[in-house]
């Protein structure tokens, strides 16, 4: 949406004098200062790094004349308050994890990730080439905001368990820390869902406030200490296969900085996104060992619980459907998805078990 009116000049037969009078557009000049808040504890393995990595991007790019100052979750808000602080103008950015914000509007957990969606792969591929990007502006342009893919996690492990799952029937009542969608269908499924800031969940996981949680992969979930807790540890979930970051921009500050400027913040966000899902890819293996010589006890989903998955993920879902923008994103994910999958499936898919089964 265009909220601002430029002027267009020619100085086509005028003298120097005139043409000094003629208006330029109206961008604010000079070297400026962006507040960026976070929902990542300072420091937090790879969620913090790519907000601190789009920050620094800019910053360079703009030869100083952006400087992004990076604030950790509770540094200026908290860290589910970051949408509300930019979107008001109480601060310039946010880098978070949109499925946080599904309470503002369901859509949002598309440009994250939803139970049984899409992997980071077919993320990019949707969000880059099949309109991700055009619904993720049409969505912000609700909430004045203007948002990028800035991270990517990869596929998610499914996380941390004080006893085995062996049936469906072990989610009954369990107390279990998943956001967005995910943690919708986990409901449904017959578990009580916290939704907590990465920061706060060892501390409940100590203490017994919740029963088990996922947070990200063997790398992240291993700084985090987890495996200090609990010993069984699912590697494979449902909930996010492929789950992205954003940067979003309160929509007026944006639209105030150059044409340059705004390209330079859409340009790092979107290496801050490759980035990111390089370093956790990179360290999820050696960080697997290190957990499973220390003890901990790797395990899968028996097939029962991943088809209980599959039909709370699709119920959850369907449940949203409004008639209006979230059926929108959420046909336009789902065509992609099927799309890219189609290929990648008789492609890599294909080639992966080949390469494991020749190499084995």
């Amino acid at each position: 949406m265009d909220r601002r009116s430029f002027l267009r000049t020619s100085a086509v037969g005028g003298t120097v004098a005139a043409a000094s009078t003629l208006a330029a557009p109206a961008y604010a000049q000079g070297n400026r200062t962006l507040t960026l808040v976070t929902s990542w504890g300072r420091g937090l393995a790879g969620v913090f790094d790519a907000a601190q990595r789009a920050a620094d991007s800019i910053t360079a790019m703009s030869d100083g004349q952006l400087t992004i100052d990076v604030k950790a979750a509770g540094e200026l808000v908290g860290a589910f308050e970051v949408f509300d602080a930019v979107s008001s103008g109480q601060a310039d950015m946010y880098h978070a994890a949109d499925y946080y914000f599904v309470g503002q509007h369901p859509g949002y957990a598309f440009f994250t990730s939803v139970p049984f969606g899409m992997t980071a792969q077919e993320l990019a591929n949707w969000y880059y080439h099949a309109g991700g990007m055009e619904l993720h502006d049409e969505l912000g342009e609700i909430f004045n905001l203007k948002s990028f893919l800035a991270g990517n996690t990869g596929a998610q492990a499914g996380g941390w368990y004080r006893k085995e799952i062996n049936g469906p029937e072990d989610f009954q009542g369990l107390k279990f820390r998943m956001p967005g969608l995910g943690g919708e269908a986990l409901g449904r499924m017959g578990a009580s869902v916290q939704n907590l800031p990465g920061a706060e969940v060892y501390q409940a996981l100590a203490s017994g406030a919740i029963d088990g949680t996922e947070w990200i992969g063997p790398w992240a979930d291993e700084k985090a200490g987890f495996q200090e807790i609990t010993k069984f540890y699912y590697t494979a979930g449902f909930h996010e296969p492929g789950a992205g970051l954003s940067l979003a921009t309160n929509r007026e500050v944006f639209d105030d900085l150059s044409p340059a400027h705004q390209k330079i913040i859409e340009i790092a966000a979107a290496e801050a996104h490759q980035w990111n899902l390089a370093q956790f890819l990179a360290n999820n293996g050696s960080a697997l060992q290190r957990l499973q010589s220390g003890g901990v006890k790797v395990l899968e989903f028996p097939d029962s619980v991943w088809d209980a998955m599959g039909a709370a993920a699709m119920e959850t879902l369907e449940a949203n459907r409004d008639g209006d923008l979230y059926d929108k994103i959420y046909d336009s994910a789902m065509a992609s998805m099927r799309s890219s999958s189609g290929w990648l499936t008789q492609s890599e898919g294909v080639y992966r078990t080949q390469r494991d089964r020749v190499l084995a």
